[in-house]
């Protein structure tokens, strides 16, 4: 887990109470530098100020959803391969290869357990060439 600490991991999600639950899971797993956003356009604003390892986005938001966020965050070129986890009630296939074709690295589905999340951030920290 050392290296864990190091990694800055922002939450977009417009339910604080899930926004809250993520970090949680992530602090228990040794990712203590997180952000919080409550939508795609906050998101951005926060990559614009930092630069995040991972991104964990749920996809159903109001002003800017986690798809449109994704497909803006890739034409940065300081955010054109950070991973992006899609987190969805959406589990239809359809919706996930949407997702990972529109630029997401990974997808979780709601509800999530913390290993789950664990595999799915190591898995895309890991292919990351940043």
């Amino acid at each position: 887990m050392g290296d864990n600490a190091e990694k800055k991991i922002l939450v977009v999600d417009d339910s604080s109470t899930m926004r809250r639950i993520l970090v949680n899971t992530l602090n228990r797993l040794g990712y203590t530098q997180t952000a919080q956003a409550g939508n795609g356009v906050e998101a951005l604003a926060e990559c614009e100020k930092a630069q995040f390892d991972c991104i964990l986005a749920d996809w159903n938001m109001p002003e800017m959803d986690g798809l449109e966020m994704t497909i803006r965050l890739r034409k940065m070129s300081k955010y054109d391969v950070t991973p992006v986890i899609m987190v969805s009630t959406e589990d239809g296939k359809s919706d996930v290869v949407q997702a990972l074709t529109q630029g997401a690295t990974d997808y979780i589905v709601k509800p999530f357990t913390p290993d789950v999340i664990q595999a799915k951030i190591e898995r895309a920290l890991s292919a990351s060439p940043h």
